[in-house]
């Protein structure tokens, strides 16, 4: 029965369960990104219970006083049709109740999110390839560190809907084991950044964002030249051209995309300075 599911939130210790589940649906999440999940949003992760075994996780961050994104939603196949993931999205919507949401969905969950008021406005496609580049030896290009944060903070602001610099401290912090990223600094002034993290199968650029589209490939020859010859991941969207020419460029083909929805005004982002989202899971 439905009734029996118990929604609790998912911390620590265990929001690490969420991201196996992402990766057993072949979703290929981040090797550390657990912790910098948790720290956009502490009490925006939540599991499902039936009879103390977990059936259903979802993550409804918070952002500010009036965003919120949805991602992780996943019923483990052996108890979907049960009503179970209604249960947790409810609970989803009431907890961001107030907000403009977004999500990024598959073409064939759109019309589910449609009947909730999610209104498709553009598509992200995921390209992967192994290009092969060396990072370049340009002194404008500087390892992210913490002395850098403030700027980069104010330079990221611009690229999501509300603040967000907890969870992009975390994201860029230099003492992560499988991150890495440059930003491009000129004149003193940041003009663009991108952060290279391990998965379980090869390597994501992001976020990738730059002023033009040459700060944006000499971003992406740094971080993807720390990884030669492997595979690099690179999820774009795709009012972007110049990006589409990136990755044609470096022979990255396309292997899946999802719908970015919104419920509520869409955002006014600089998507043709965006070559590279930050992470499905949370915008």
């Amino acid at each position: 029965m439905t009734t029996d599911l118990k929604i609790r939130n998912l911390g620590p210790e265990d929001i690490q369960t969420a991201i196996d589940l992402a990766a057993n649906e072949g979703w290929n999440p981040g090797l550390e990104d657990a912790a910098a999940f948790l720290e956009a949003d502490q009490t925006g992760f939540f599991a499902g219970e039936v009879n103390g075994q977990l059936v259903t996780v979802i993550s409804a961050v918070r952002y500010g006083h009036d965003f919120g994104f949805i991602g992780l939603f996943i019923t483990k196949p052996e108890h979907r049709a049960k009503g179970y993931g209604q249960l947790i999205w409810d609970h989803a919507m009431s907890y961001l109740n107030g907000r403009t949401l977004g999500l990024d969905a598959v073409k064939e969950q759109t019309p589910r999110y449609a009947k909730h008021g999610f209104k498709p406005v553009y598509r992200n496609v995921r390209y992967v390839g192994t290009p092969i580049c060396d990072t370049p030896m340009d002194p404008r290009l500087t390892p992210l560190d913490q002395d850098l944060f403030p700027s980069l903070q104010e330079y990221d602001r611009r690229f999501f809907p509300a603040e967000r610099s907890e969870f992009i401290k975390l994201w860029t912090s230099p003492e992560a084991e499988t991150r890495s990223g440059f930003a491009f600094v000129e004149d003193g002034e940041v003009q663009g950044y991108g952060v290279l993290r391990q998965c379980g199968d090869g390597y994501k650029i992001g976020p990738l964002f730059a002023d033009t589209p040459e700060i944006a490939e000499i971003l992406f020859k740094a971080l993807a030249g720390k990884v030669k010859g492997q595979t690099v991941i690179l999820d774009t969207p795709e009012p972007n051209a110049a990006a589409l020419l990136l990755v044609e460029k470096y022979e990255m083909s396309p292997e899946f995309e999802t719908f970015r929805m919104y419920k509520g005004p869409a955002p006014d982002l600089p998507l043709d300075q965006m070559f590279g989202i930050t992470t499905f899971e949370l915008g």
